[in-house]
C-alpha cells in the first residue's frame, strides 16, 4: 500500500500520447443502473469528471525503451464498484487496418463464421486478456507498413474470480487481475482499447460457434484502496502483416521472458509416464487393431469403439511409439499391442480404393465414408517412421511398403494444377471439402517417401505443395482449415506450414534449400503467436489454478476452438533448427519453456491432473470463461482425445526422430 501511495503522488511525464487517451469511468452501485464519467487530465496527470466522483485517478505516462508506458492508479474514497475504459485514437482508416490478437484474432478473421468473434460480427472487438496468448492487441496498416500495439503488463500474482451472471453489468464477488484489449471503430478511424476490469463486446465467445450479449465487469474498491494497472502502446514498422506479426511476438518475448516450468519430470520418465496408455487403451477384439483414444470421458477414461488413424486417434503412430519404447525397454506386452495394431492395418485398413479406412465407430462396424489428406497422410507419415526403424534393424516389410505406395499413388490423384490438395474427399475421387488448406498436411510424407524409396515423383509432387503452401497460405499470412473439425484461422496451419518447409530442408541444398528456411522461419513465427508468453490467472476452486498450473508454453487452437493445448510434434525441434540456421536464441529458449511446461499435467499415481488413469494426458484445457460443452475455465471438457496428446508429447520428446529418419546412418541415433 505504501508504494502504491508514493507512486500515485508522483510526477508526470505528460507528451503527446496522453493527449491521445480518452479514459471512461464507469461506476456502479448493487441494484442500479451503472454510470458512466467522461475523464479529462486537470493537470499533473489527474482525471476528473464534471462532477464529484468516489474515486481519485491518477494516469503516469512516461517513455521507455519498450514503449509508451501508461499507468493508471484509482482510489477509492468510498466504497465503489468501478470499470475503467481507455481508448487511444489512431490516425488510420479503419477499413484499411488489419488486426491482431494473438492466438486469437488475425486479420479480420474472415476464415471464421459469424457465429464466432470476426468482421462478419462487428469491426470492433474487446475481450478478456486470457483468451490471448501475449494480453496485446495490434493494428497494422499496409498502406502506411506500420503498426501500433498495446500490451498489458501482467501481474506474477495474478487473480481471478468466478462471476455468476456470464452476461451485462455484472459486480465481481471477488478480486481479479483480468483485464481486456481490443479494438475499435471511432468516426472511421482505427483506435486501440484497454480496460481493467475486462469487458468483453459487442459479444462474448463462450462456446464453440455461440456468441451471447456481452459483458461489462466491475471490481470493489473499499474505502482508501488503491488498485493499478498498467500497459504499453508501441509502434513499429513492418513490411507485411507477417513481418508485424514476427515483430510483436519478439517484442512479446521480450518482455513477458518465459521461463521453463520446473516440473522435475525427465523425459524419460514421461514416456515411462505415458506408455501405460499403450497398456490401458489397447483394443483387439477387432479386425483392425487399436489405441482407443478418441471420445473418451476423462472421469473413467474407459474404451471406445470410435477410432481414427490420424488426427485425434492417431493409431498407426501411436503403434509406432509404443514399439520402439517396448523395444528400448524390454517391454513385451506393449511389443504384442503394437506389432498388432500395425499387422491388423496392413490387412484390413484399406478398401478397395487402397485408401486407408481412416475413421469410424468399430463397435458399430462402421467407417465413416468421408476422407482427408490430413488423415491419410498421417497414417502414411507413421508407417514411413515404422519402415525406417524396421529396415534399420535389418528387417523388411513388403507388404507395407507396397501399401504405402498404394495409399501416395492414389493420394497423388487429387493433387491439382496449382499444387493444392483437397481436404476432404471420398474413395471413389468425389471432393467433399475443396478447400487447400490441408496441403501442408502431404507435404511430410511426400517428401519422406522420397527420401525412403527414392522415387522423384513424391519430390516434385511435395515441390508443388510448397509452391501453393508459399504463394496462398505464408506470403498470405493466411494459415486456415488445418484442422479438420473448424473452418477457421487456427495454428494447427500455421505449424503444418512450418513442419512441411522444415522437412523439405532434408532433401534440398544451397539456395534452394536456404528458401525453405526461410519460409520455415516466416511460418513458424506465425505459429509462435499461438504460444502463451505468460500465465493465465485462475480463481481458487479452479482446478487448473489449485494444480498451480502455468500457461506459458502452451498453445490457444483456433478461433472456433478457443482453449489451450499440448498440438506440439516436431514443433519444438523446428525452433532449435532454426536457432542453429539464424542465431535467434529465443527460439532455442522458448523451445525449452514448451518442453517443460506441456508436461505439468502429466497424470501419474498421487498427481493424476483430474485424470482417471495415468498416461492418458488431457487434451481440452480451459483457460478462459470459454467451454467446450462443459465444466469452462480452469478445468477440462467431460470428454477428451488422448489419442493426439500422448503421441504430440512423445515427438517432441523424440528430437532425434526426423533428423534420424534422413540420415544415412544404418542405425537410428539412440
Amino acid at each position: 500500500m505504501k508504494l502504491f501511495l508514493s507512486v500515485f503522488m508522483s510526477a508526470v511525464l505528460a507528451f503527446g500520447v496522453d493527449a491521445q487517451i480518452r479514459s471512461v469511468l464507469t461506476v456502479k452501485t448493487p441494484g442500479n443502473p451503472a454510470h458512466e464519467y467522461e475523464l479529462a487530465d486537470k493537470g499533473s496527470g489527474i482525471l476528473k469528471a464534471e462532477m464529484p466522483l468516489p474515486v481519485e485517478v491518477r494516469r503516469v505516462v512516461s517513455e521507455t525503451e519498450a514503449g509508451t508506458k501508461v499507468e493508471v492508479y484509482v482510489k477509492a474514497n468510498a466504497d465503489v464498484w468501478f470499470n475503467l475504459s481507455n481508448t487511444y485514437q489512431l490516425n488510420a482508416n479503419h477499413a484499411d487496418c488489419e488486426f491482431y490478437m494473438p492466438g486469437f484474432w488475425y486479420h479480420k478473421n474472415l476464415r471464421s463464421p459469424k457465429e464466432a468473434p470476426s468482421f462478419h460480427t462487428s469491426d470492433s472487438w474487446e475481450v478478456r486478456e486470457d483468451r490471448l496468448s501475449t494480453p496485446m492487441t495490434g493494428v497494422y496498416n499496409p498502406g502506411a507498413g506500420e503498426y501500433y500495439t498495446v500490451m498489458r503488463e501482467t501481474d506474477e500474482n495474478g487473480t481471478d474470480c468466478v462471476c455468476q451472471n456470464i452476461s451485462g453489468d455484472i459486480l465481481l464477488p471477488g478480486h481479479t487481475t483480468v483485464g481486456s484489449v481490443g479494438f475499435r471503430n471511432v468516426s472511421g478511424k482505427s483506435a486501440l482499447v484497454f480496460s481493467y476490469p475486462y469487458t468483453e463486446a459487442p459479444t462474448r465467445y463462450i462456446r464453440k460457434l455461440t456468441l451471447i450479449p456481452g459483458i461489462r465487469s466491475f471490481v470493489k474498491l473499499a474505502k482508501g484502496e488503491i488498485v493499478s494497472a498498467s500497459w504499453l502502446i508501441a509502434k513499429g514498422a513492418a513490411a507485411d502483416f507477417s513481418d508485424f506479426v514476427a515483430k510483436t511476438w519478439t517484442y512479446s518475448y521480450d518482455r513477458n521472458q518465459p521461463k521453463p516450468v520446473a516440473t522435475g519430470f525427465t523425459q524419460q520418465y514421461a514416456k515411462d509416464v505415458l506408455s501405460n496408455f499403450y497398456v490401458e487403451s489397447f483394443v483387439d477384439k477387432y479386425p483392425l487393431k487399436y489405441f482407443s483414444g478418441e471420445g473418451i470421458r476423462t472421469a473413467k477414461c474407459e474404451l471406445s469403439g470410435e477410432y481414427q488413424i490420424g488426427f485425434v486417434g492417431r493409431s498407426l503412430l501411436n503403434a509406432f511409439n509404443a514399439l520402439e519404447y517396448a523395444e528400448a525397454n524390454n517391454r513385451a506386452d506393449i511389443e504384442r499391442n503394437a506389432r498388432a495394431v500395425i499387422d491388423s492395418h496392413i490387412t484390413n485398413g484399406f478398401s478397395a480404393s487402397g485408401l486407408f479406412y481412416e475413421s469410424g465407430n468399430l463397435s458399430r462396424g462402421e467407417f465413416y465414408p468421408a476422407l482427408s489428406i490430413r488423415r491419410q497422410s498421417e497414417g502414411v507419415y507413421a508407417l514411413l517412421y515404422y519402415l525406417d526403424y524396421e529396415k534399420r534393424r535389418g528387417r523388411k516389410h513388403a507388404d507395407v511398403e507396397k501399401a504405402v505406395r498404394t495409399v501416395l499413388d492414389a493420394l497423388l490423384t487429387f493433387q491439382r494444377a496449382d499444387g493444392s490438395f483437397p481436404r476432404k474427399f471420398n474413395a471413389d475421387g468425389k471432393v467433399v471439402d475443396a478447400s487447400g488448406g490441408s496441403t501442408p498436411a502431404v507435404t511430410v510424407p511426400l517428401v519422406m517417401a522420397y527420401r525412403y524409396f527414392g522415387d522423384a515423383k513424391y519430390l516434385e509432387s511435395a515441390k508443388l505443395t510448397l509452391g501453393y503452401l508459399e504463394r496462398e497460405i505464408i506470403d498470405k499470412a493466411d494459415y486456415f482449415s488445418s484442422t479438420l473439425d473448424a473452418n477457421c484461422e487456427d495454428k494447427e496451419a500455421a505449424l503444418a506450414a512450418a513442419t512441411a518447409t522444415y522437412y523439405m530442408t532434408f532433401v534440398t541444398k544451397g539456395e534452394e534449400r536456404a528458401h525453405y528456411v526461410a519460409q520455415c522461419l516466416k511460418s513458424t513465427y506465425f505459429c509462435l503467436s499461438w504460444y502463451y508468453t505468460w500465465d493465465v490467472p485462475f480463481a481458487q476452486g479452479q482446478m487448473l489454478g489449485d494444480l498451480g498450473f502455468h500457461s506459458r508454453g502452451w498453445g490457444n487452437v483456433s478461433v472456433e476452438n478457443n482453449h489451450i493445448d499440448v498440438f506440439v510434434f516436431e514443433f519444438a525441434s523446428i525452433l532449435d533448427f532454426l536457432k542453429a540456421e539464424t542465431g535467434e536464441t529465443r527460439f532455442a529458449d522458448f523451445a525449452e519453456v514448451i518442453r517443460t511446461s506441456m508436461l505439468q499435467l502429466l497424470p501419474f499415481e498421487g498427481h493424476m491432473c483430474g485424470i482417471a488413469k495415468a498416461g492418458y494426458y488431457p487434451e481440452v484445457v480451459q483457460h478462459t470463461t470459454w467451454d467446450y460443452g462443459r465444466n469452462g475455465k480452469g478445468f477440462y471438457n467431460n470428454i477428451f482425445a488422448p489419442g493426439w496428446t500422448v503421441p504430440s508429447l512423445w515427438q517432441m520428446m523424440s528430437p532425434e526422430r526426423v533428423p534420424g529418419f534422413f540420415s544415412d546412418t544404418k542405425k537410428r541415433r539412440k
